[in-house]
């Protein structure tokens, strides 16, 4: 079978992306409003972009009535409304089921941290907190957001973050800067409800060795 993508409706074209890029890492990004309310939100449309300057993105949809969510409406450069910052904290299986909780729709002047139970901690470098519950943390500034299609119901929006600080829980991380993934235990998001681990690995050499 084969699809044309603008025949298709946006709920259909969501199925074929999440139901094949698999498994997609979450991210559960912290925001906090100009007002200073603070956001918590999950998101498995996550990856790094490259290490010199270190980047990475998420990419936050418009809700169905094509306006940006809070993360994007927190995050956004400072000249386009936003406070321009941003933390993206890893999920270990222990918290799967509140980064889940996380993306209940609350009204921006509720916080989900107070829903999920997940605690902030300071940040080194940036205004939002971290969650403390998570092993590695990337305190980002918000670089540049590029809008697929503003104004729509489910557009497309990637914000490239730089990277200003990394926390790594003691014990994860050893001398050579080589992170244990047995330590972060993290799951990455399938399609529909459905995640995995990533407790089942193999080393494949690369090339022809």
């Amino acid at each position: 079978m084969d699809f044309d993508p603008a025949a298709l409706s946006q709920p259909d074209r969501y199925k074929l992306l999440i139901g094949g890029i698999t498994p997609r890492p979450i991210a559960l990004v912290s925001t906090v409003s100009p007002a200073g309310v603070l956001n918590l939100a999950p998101f498995s449309f996550f990856a790094g972009v490259g290490s010199n300057p270190m980047t990475l993105l998420f990419c936050p949809a418009n809700n169905d009535r094509g306006e940006e969510k809070d993360t994007l409406r927190n995050c956004k450069p400072r000249p386009e409304g936003g406070t321009g910052e941003f933390v993206v904290c890893v999920v270990p299986h222990a918290l799967a089921g509140r980064a889940a909780l996380a993306a209940e729709p609350l009204s921006p002047e509720e916080s989900e941290f107070d829903l999920t139970g997940l605690t902030p901690t300071p940040s080194a470098a940036v205004t939002p907190p971290r969650v403390a519950e998570s092993p590695l943390a990337y305190e980002c500034v918000t670089r540049q957001v590029i809008r697929t299609n503003p104004g729509a119901a489910g557009g497309g929006n990637i914000v490239i973050g730089r990277v200003v600080r990394v926390h790594v829980r003691d014990g994860a991380i050893n001398e050579r800067l080589h992170i244990d993934p047995s330590v972060l235990d993290t799951v990455g998001r399938m399609g529909g409800l459905t995640y995995c681990t990533t407790r089942e690995r193999f080393e494949q050499r690369m090339g022809r060795g």
